[in-house]
């Protein structure tokens, strides 16, 4: 009985001895938007907390270039929802006409300009310029009886069917 109470007093006594050093305050890197903590220690042994500005990073477009303005108020203005000239400013009269006209079309207000207004007002990205557009058409295929028979093998092969 008295060496279980020696071995547990032990245990105890190594426990408390051993916790301050691991106790001891890590500073890591912030994961999220939070500011970041800053430890000092005083000569007393407490931990103050100051926080640290972090510079604010933004993301994604910050502004609507004003050619891009331009085409967007006058596909508002042709669609009545805006009046005047295109001015090529992003103020608060053609925001609020770019909202009136996504809440008609049941879309959310508070992302401006939403893409499916701007595709809506025929102002969707313009794809002529792709590397592949050019020369192109949509024609429809040409008939089987103008392939020549080696390529019309060919194809019969890929698919899997036989001629």
């Amino acid at each position: 009985m008295l060496s279980l109470r020696a071995s547990l007093a032990f245990v105890l006594f190594a426990a408390l001895s051993v916790s301050p050093s691991l106790g001891s305050r890590v500073h890591h890197a912030p994961t999220g938007g939070h500011a970041q903590l800053s430890h000092t220690h005083s000569s007393h042994g407490k931990t103050s907390h100051k926080r640290k500005a972090k510079a604010q990073r933004l993301h994604g477009q910050q502004a609507i270039d004003p050619s891009r303005v331009t085409e967007i108020q006058q596909a508002l203005i042709r669609e009545h929802y805006l009046t005047g000239e295109a001015n090529g400013k992003w103020d608060a009269t053609t925001q609020a006409a770019m909202q009136k006209y996504q809440a008609d079309q049941g879309w959310q207000t508070k992302l401006m300009p939403d893409s499916r207004a701007i595709k809506k007002l025929g102002l969707g990205p313009d794809y002529s310029g792709a590397i592949n557009a050019k020369n192109s058409s949509f024609a429809a295929p040409p008939a089987a009886d103008v392939i020549p028979p080696v390529q019309a093998e060919g194809f019969a092969a890929a698919a899997g069917v036989s001629r």
